[in-house]
């Protein structure tokens, strides 16, 4: 479903679970041997999993260790973490980064409501993360997934990165969780490699979701254009033609030098356009 589609319904709910039906299309279901729950999903392997529960198959095609779960044995701890800095603002052809960003974790958290898991959302706003929905016991995982849903709908971005350093310190890694992020992770001082650096650890991995637009890739636009900063407000007047290939040379070493800063274990960078469908997106990355 296009993500122009979903924007037009205006229920994220919906949106979610649309997107999350989607992407279940064509995935085979199975039982499991002697347990008779349904088999819901696979996971990345993590220390102290039991090694007898890893799929040998599938490790001999893919190469990585994946542990397969049934929805009466996922109780994994996710944390959804989302940017809401100024430049989560930045729009092309009717959608906004920020609002990709809620559809794609509103599906996240679907996903995980389904199948049981401890989901919980952050936010990320002046350089200081705050919890907005915090894990914690409940009777039953739909309240917290309806909470998650109704304050994605309502939070809004503005503002730069202040200075400060960012951090979590109510994150624990006595369990083995995953957090992940949605933003641009576009900086100025390197503070959310910082942030990244400080936080990654063996019992928590960490999946960073880079929402770009095409023109801030291709830089494809021609004539004379007013540039907005969104985080600082401030513009300027530039003919696009005469800066085309410094705009692309730059952006193409910024990402590159990116990646490169956040090859660190157990830390998952994927790069998606604000043209690209969500459940595709969603697909690779629980796929791969």
């Amino acid at each position: 479903m296009l993500i122009n589609d979903l924007i037009k319904l205006n229920n994220l709910q919906l949106a979610g679970k649309l997107v999350s039906d989607e992407l279940m299309l064509g995935i085979q279901h199975s039982r499991r041997s002697g347990i008779g729950t349904e088999f819901e999903q696979f996971r990345h392997y993590v220390p102290g999993d039991d090694p007898k529960r890893i799929d040998w198959k599938l490790f001999a095609k893919t190469s990585h260790y994946l542990v397969r779960e049934s929805s009466t044995e996922s109780n994994q701890q996710i944390r959804l973490l989302l940017d809401l800095s100024g430049s989560m603002n930045y729009a092309e052809a009717g959608v906004s980064r920020l609002q990709y960003a809620k559809i794609l974790l509103a599906s996240l958290a679907y996903l995980g409501n389904r199948q049981g898991d401890q989901v919980s959302l952050y936010t990320l706003r002046n350089g200081l993360v705050e919890a907005a929905v915090p894990a914690g016991k409940q009777v039953g995982p739909s309240p917290r997934f309806q909470k998650i849903v109704a304050t994605l709908e309502t939070v809004q971005a503005a503002g730069a990165w202040e200075k400060q350093a960012a951090s979590i310190p109510e994150f624990g890694r006595k369990q083995a969780e995953m957090l992940i992020i949605a933003s641009d992770f576009l900086q100025i001082n390197d503070e959310w490699i910082n942030l990244i650096q400080t936080i990654a650890g063996p019992r928590r991995e960490i999946v960073l979701f880079q929402i770009l637009g095409d023109q801030e890739i291709d830089f494809s636009m021609n004539g004379f254009y007013r540039f907005q900063d969104l985080e600082t407000g401030k513009e300027i007047e530039l003919q696009a033609d005469a800066i085309r290939e410094t705009v692309r040379q730059r952006a193409t070493d910024y990402l590159s030098q990116l990646e490169t800063a956040l090859r660190i274990p157990h830390v998952r960078l994927i790069r998606t356009r604000l043209s690209d469908p969500i459940a595709l997106v969603l697909k690779e990355f629980l796929l791969s």
